[in-house]
């Protein structure tokens, strides 16, 4: 199925995000993973490229289609491509339509360590996404950035960038993860006045330690709140109650963002089923 008619059936639509494994040997963790999390039933699952555009598309391309083979549940492969040529684009998009995957989120991706010049042929997300239309066989979805893109410092001009993705041919976007719903909303008010139609997920990330919490804003320019400062505090010496506090602020912020009446809520689950059944639960859809 496509992702774009999910939305026109339905809201909200309630989706999961997995990862790849780094190594082969952990492929079987994330097969076991999988299946927890299908049983859950989520509208979609959507399989990450990998951190820095590193990941293999074969074994995303792969995962995808056992979501959709084997599972039943529609699947969404991220493709990347600042390195990427075009007849290198064109082979992963063949991979992911023998496996039966027909919905790619279309990503620009971050420059990996010791590479210094990008592709030519895609610059931007958006050429990406004029390829993939140009393909014909598959439903694109885009990324957006509620607190703007890191290396944009105006957000009008993200805003800019988010407009000419929809008008290259994204049939849907999901957004990064947030802390603070008001800056969520804040950014759908703004995505409206530029004209941008399409529906949106918004991605939640639970907080399962400092660490990780450290690295995401730094790698995707999310501000932290106060309180969850405070959490952060409290809990420094206590990890377990920290991944509960963490967990307990993404229920508050999905139940928030449902009230409200969002698009979408696309959940982050860092290969964990435990956090996938948790969040669900509390919004009765297990």
């Amino acid at each position: 199925m496509r992702i774009s008619e999910l939305y026109q059936q339905k809201k909200p639509v309630i989706s999961l995000e997995i990862f790849p494994p780094k190594r082969e040997a952990d492929v079987e963790s994330i097969y076991q993973a999988l299946e927890e999390m299908a049983a859950l039933s989520p509208d979609f699952i959507s399989v990450t490229y990998g951190a820095g555009g590193a990941g293999s598309v074969n074994k995303t391309a792969e995962i995808a289609g056992v979501i959709e083979g084997t599972h039943r549940i529609p699947a969404m492969a991220h493709l990347t491509c600042i390195t990427s040529s075009s007849s290198r684009i064109e082979a992963q998009l063949a991979e992911m339509k023998a496996r039966g995957v027909r919905n790619v989120l279309a990503l620009r991706g971050d420059r990996p360590a010791g590479v210094v010049e990008a592709s030519p042929h895609y610059l931007y997300a958006e050429d990406l996404i004029r390829a993939i239309r140009r393909d014909g066989g598959f439903c694109i979805g885009g990324a957006c950035y509620p607190e703007g893109h890191i290396e944009c410092e105006d957000d009008g001009l993200s805003l800019t960038h988010l407009k000419r993705k929809q008008d290259a041919g994204a049939d849907f976007l999901i957004s990064q993860l947030f802390f603070e719903n008001d800056k969520y909303f804040s950014f759908l008010e703004q995505a409206g006045k530029a004209g941008i139609t399409l529906p949106i997920s918004a991605g939640v990330m639970p907080i399962l330690g400092r660490p990780q919490i450290e690295r995401m804003i730094f790698m995707c320019g999310a501000s932290l709140p106060s309180r969850i400062v405070k959490l952060l505090h409290r809990y420094q010496d206590n990890p377990e109650d920290l991944r509960k506090a963490g967990i307990a602020y993404a229920v508050e912020q999905i139940a928030g963002l449902l009230a409200q009446g969002v698009d979408g809520v696309h959940i982050y689950t860092m290969n964990k089923p435990d956090i996938a059944r948790t969040c669900l639960r509390h919004i009765g859809r297990v």
